[in-house]
């Protein structure tokens, strides 16, 4: 195959010195190549290609026409083109050949659609190369050049940092300024900035350099377009935004206390009607969220409003992805403490209740998760909400959600959660009504330690506030002997065997539970916990031994 490129490189001076129309020397130029590699060739296709390409031909400029038929022929050109020692040829062009420097940019471009052909270009030095070329005022100069650094330097972090050290990103982002109306540049540039954003470091030189002003520039400009191309612009600039804020540091510089230009525009994405810009409004929230400061900063300026509204448009037949953004971010905003209280005074708990319909698992998953994390230390929203029977008869439900792990578990959380948090006979009453305890006792053996201890701590609460109307539910479900393998269990944590002598020494107040403890022999283990190497352990199957030998009156036990 070298030697055969090699043919074809001498006949080059031979079509350099033809008179004939730009028309005619690119079609035999083509039917040459195509009897040399045996292949067929469109010239027709390279007669579109190069129509507009009349004058006189230099050497360079046949070469780069012959490189091109290759890759239009195939990649089957890859090791032929690396063998034949033409990348450095390519980068002489690119830095001393102006009349041909965008030819070159656009077939570098071509080969780097190779995964093969990148290492060679990346070896003749042809990216550094191309950087001083994003300073030219030709558009299809810039469009090109900007294609093959984009192709180049994907997912190469090493490369990507000498461009930045370059200056590449202020080029790329003067190019989206100086010109908003070129749809390919805007979006090359787009995909060349996702690729340098994929690096937390160069993350904040981009927001340094004020990419993110001119990402909302290109939001604001086209949003009302329907335009397939346009609509291609506003996903990647949300993209590249979504992408920004998952570093700490740009995240911050660009919430600014709130006075950031992003989260400006946060307000007016989120009411709009175009459902990327309402799920990069709702994703920007989530990101921003990710302290307490910015958290009580952004319920202070009023966003959980907002983001009620946004998911009251999408409950039925809604964007799954924007209802899931959306309950990311009122999830993420509950954490502090400080703003439980006002987004519960905000009606967040009863809003977001009208999801419970949805039959979509992901947004299935944030509600129970955003519902768990707002009752959390809030006794009267617990209780208020552990007796509403929409939702308990639900959660019951998507406790047996077989396809979808996670909403099941979440689902049991939070049916623990509501008994752990209000402390409330009425709860207890609602979830042994709605058949729920027996999903608490088989969440005392998940395979997550915290989900385990959250169902051992519901359920002795729920037995030392009202044991009586659980009781017969905690046999059926043989909680007792569940209890006693976790105790056996050497593997079981000493947290674990903790919080089960504790919901044990609760059941033992019940005579038939405490029949089902005598007779499982759960003594002698509690005997052995006695030399436990944990002191707590040690000191919980002390306290439980002794209450199970107690024999008196005073003892508390009672009969069923």
């Amino acid at each position: 195959m070298s030697d055969t490129f090699s043919k074809v490189l001498k006949h080059l001076p031979d079509f350099e010195q033809m008179n004939s129309s730009s028309d005619c020397i690119c079609l035999k130029l083509g039917r040459r190549l195509s009897t040399l590699l045996n292949q067929d060739l469109d010239s027709k296709h390279c007669l579109d290609l190069y129509r507009n390409h009349e004058g006189k031909y230099s050497k360079s400029n046949s070469l780069l026409l012959l490189l091109t038929f290759f890759i239009i022929a195939g990649q089957r050109s890859s090791s032929l083109l690396t063998d034949t020692g033409i990348f450095p040829t390519l980068a002489q062009i690119l830095k001393g050949n102006p009349r041909c420097a965008i030819k070159a940019a656009q077939v570098i471009a071509e080969i780097a659609k190779n995964e093969e052909m990148k290492k060679p270009c990346i070896d003749a030095g042809l990216v550094l190369a191309l950087v001083p070329l994003l300073e030219s005022t030709d558009q299809e100069m810039l469009l090109h050049a900007g294609r093959a650094i984009g192709r180049i330097c994907y997912e190469n972090s090493d490369l990507q940092e000498q461009l930045v050290e370059a200056g590449v990103i202020t080029s790329l982002v003067r190019i989206l300024t100086d010109y908003p109306d070129s749809e390919p540049l805007v979006h090359v540039n787009l995909l060349a900035l996702c690729n340098l954003a994929n690096l937390d470091a160069l993350k904040v030189q981009m927001v340094e350099a004020g990419v993110h002003e001119a990402l909302s520039e290109i939001l604001l400009r086209l949003q009302g377009s329907s335009q397939a191309e346009d609509m291609c612009s506003v996903k990647a600039a949300s993209n590249l935004i979504v992408s920004l804020l998952l570093g700490d540091e740009s995240m911050q510089k660009m919430f600014a206390n709130g006075c950031g230009i992003i989260y400006q525009k946060v307000g007016t994405w989120l009411a709009s009607n175009h459902p990327q810009l309402q799920l990069t409004g709702a994703l920007a929230v989530a990101n921003f969220a990710r302290n307490d400061g910015n958290c009580v900063r952004m319920v202070q300026l009023g966003v959980v409003l907002q983001l009620l509204d946004l998911l009251e448009q999408h409950v039925d037949n809604g964007d799954v992805s924007v209802q899931h953004a959306a309950l990311s971010a009122l999830r993420n905003l509950a954490i502090p403490v400080a703003n439980k209280v006002q987004m519960l005074e905000e009606g967040v708990a009863e809003r977001i209740q009208m999801l419970l319909r949805s039959e979509m698992a992901p947004v299935q998953f944030k509600l129970l998760g955003t519902l768990r994390m707002l009752i959390d230390g809030q006794a009267d929203t617990a209780e208020m909400l552990g007796q509403d029977p929409l939702l308990i008869n639900r959660l019951v439900q998507w406790c047996n959600a077989q396809e979808h792990a996670g909403v099941r578990g979440e689902a049991n959380r939070l049916l623990a959660s509501l008994l752990r948090h209000s402390r409330s006979q009425e709860v207890v009453k609602a979830i042994q009504q709605a058949q729920g305890v027996k999903h608490l006792v088989s969440m005392t053996t998940s395979e997550h330690v915290i989900m385990q201890n959250e169902a051992l701590i519901a359920l002795a609460i729920a037995s030392a506030i009202h044991l009586e109307v659980i009781k017969d539910s905690l046999k059926e479900s043989r909680l007792v002997q569940s209890l006693h393998k976790l105790l056996q269990d050497e593997c079981t944590g000493p947290e674990v065997k903790y919080n089960s002598m504790g919901l044990l020494c609760s059941l033992l107040n019940s005579g038939d539970l405490k029949q089902e403890v005598e007779e499982d022999n759960i003594k002698e283990t509690l005997e052995k916990l006695c030399s436990h190497s944990n002191a707590n352990v040690v000191k919980q199957a002390v306290m439980t031994l002794q209450i199970l030998r107690d024999e008196s009156q005073n003892t508390g036990f009672v009969s069923p």
